[in-house]
């Protein structure tokens, strides 16, 4: 019973977690595009808030995530293969972090484009995710 909790609380978390990989970099489009002072201010408001609120559910599903693996005997290829893609997200989070410093510092220097680019990378990493979880392919 213990395991399905730990498992239902991750599933909560991670969905959580990439609700803010997937729109704050969308935000980052829209700042990248900005020409008014003011709506500048507002964007980068909610990016600050978001990046805040976002943070803690990662580190909850990374917590829950080895909570799993650790407390359940977890194993596999498939779960190896997982975790560098979990590693690879972590990092794409804290580089959001640093790009909206950028902003924040006036001294962004790529284009929306980019960052249209930049936002389809964790729905991929979701994708690939989600098959190995599913479908424990190795």
């Amino acid at each position: 019973m213990a395991y399905l909790y730990l498992k239902a609380f991750h599933i909560f978390f991670v969905v959580s977690w990439f609700a803010g990989l997937f729109y704050l970099p969308r935000i980052f489009v829209n700042l990248a595009m900005a020409e008014q002072p003011a709506e500048r201010q507002r964007l980068l408001l909610m990016a600050g808030k978001l990046y805040r609120f976002m943070t803690p559910l990662g580190a909850l599903a990374l917590a829950t995530g080895i909570g799993l693996w650790q407390g359940f005997g977890i194993a596999g290829g498939w779960l190896h293969a997982k975790l560098l893609l979990v590693f690879l997200l972590v990092i794409y989070h804290l580089f959001c972090g640093q790009l909206y410093r950028r902003f924040e510092a006036g001294r962004n220097t790529r284009s929306h484009r980019w960052f249209r680019v930049f936002n389809e990378l964790p729905v991929l990493a979701l994708l690939a995710v989600v098959i190995l979880v599913v479908v424990k392919p190795i």
